[in-house]
């Protein structure tokens, strides 16, 4: 063979490869974005199962881009939009509403799949559970209609708590709706509620002062992921004051926290990856009916409340989803 013909059979070869490589479709990329940090949200996992189960593993046929607002709900609408201009292929606005709603915010034909706290339509994000229509879709975990019957369990735990305490961030969208559930509750049950607005991780040494200033005999730290983000101080302070207090998912009380009583989230974030998946390979967010939990979880920390002097009926401990001990 003469060194020229060599050669171009060579070169042609070698761009065999690289041909098959140009005719490969673009990797798909998820915009992720959340109102807390990776260090603090402990879901990604369940995220990335619920992807696998619908055919995709980030790093090998989807990219995930992430956004973390570190608690700071002001920084979400410019993180949304970032996602936006990159041309992401589908928004996952985790972390409840305000993610939510500052991916709404910033556009209305990229695919979103989202988790709230309660009411999606109330909240404007979509035209109803069943068919939510627009390029919005995803979970709804009812966290802000349990604090009613958190404010049960605790009066069931300490029937003789005169005061409670209930934790509230004002610049949480729910926080209205929260407060006016929790009053109603009180009210039923004969006892009063004392607010305490928290919004940073500075204001919680003050709001305790308060709380044991006005004789609070138990706590409420109503649904919001900022206090999902400082519970270990939250944990550790109501220890320090020897003061009752239920939260709203399972990691307070795991981590030391006396009782909580909410939706299992990982059950929620495994949902959102599956909904991710499918509208990858190409439904219609508007078309995915918005998910509501059927399982709620009671979970009670036996060696707190002995810390506290605390008694926990054995009706309660029956009706626990996990004791521990």
């Amino acid at each position: 063979m003469k060194r020229r013909e060599f050669i171009a059979l060579l070169g042609g070869a070698a761009a065999w490869p690289l041909a098959a490589r140009a005719q490969q479709p673009a990797r798909p990329v998820i915009g992720f974005l959340n109102t807390l940090s990776a260090e603090r949200w402990p879901y990604l996992a369940a995220f990335h199962q619920g992807l696998k189960d619908a055919g995709y593993v980030e790093g090998q046929n989807v990219s995930i881009e992430y956004r973390w607002a570190e608690g700071h709900y002001d920084r979400l609408p410019a993180l949304a939009v970032d996602l936006v201009r990159r041309h992401v292929d589908l928004i996952v606005a985790t972390g409840g509403d305000p993610s939510a709603l500052a991916a709404k915010a910033a556009t209305t034909t990229t695919p979103i799949v989202f988790n709230v706290a309660e009411d999606p339509v109330k909240d404007g994000l979509v035209a109803s559970l069943n068919h939510p229509g627009g390029n919005m879709t995803g979970v709804s975990i009812l966290t802000a209609s349990l604090e009613a019957k958190r404010v049960e369990l605790l009066h069931e735990l300490i029937p003789n708590a005169a005061v409670i305490a209930a934790l509230v961030n004002p610049t949480f969208s729910e926080a209205e709706s929260q407060l006016k559930v929790v009053q109603a509750a009180a009210t039923k049950l004969g006892r009063q509620i004392r607010v305490l607005n928290v919004s940073s991780e500075g204001e919680i040494d003050s709001a305790f002062a308060d709380l044991i200033q006005h004789h609070a005999d138990a706590l409420l730290v109503v649904s919001d992921p900022f206090f999902f983000a400082v519970h270990e101080k939250l944990i550790a302070l109501a220890a320090r004051h020897a003061v009752p207090m239920i939260a709203f998912i399972r990691e307070f009380t795991v981590a030391g926290g006396l009782m909580s009583y909410g939706t299992g989230l990982s059950d929620a974030y495994h949902q959102m990856g599956v909904y991710s998946g499918r509208i990858l390979k190409g439904d219609k967010p508007g078309d995915l009916p918005i998910v509501q939990p059927t399982r709620f979880e009671l979970v009670i920390n036996l060696k707190t409340a002995k810390a506290l002097g605390i008694s926990v009926p054995q009706t309660l401990q029956v009706a626990a989803d996990e004791v521990i001990e």
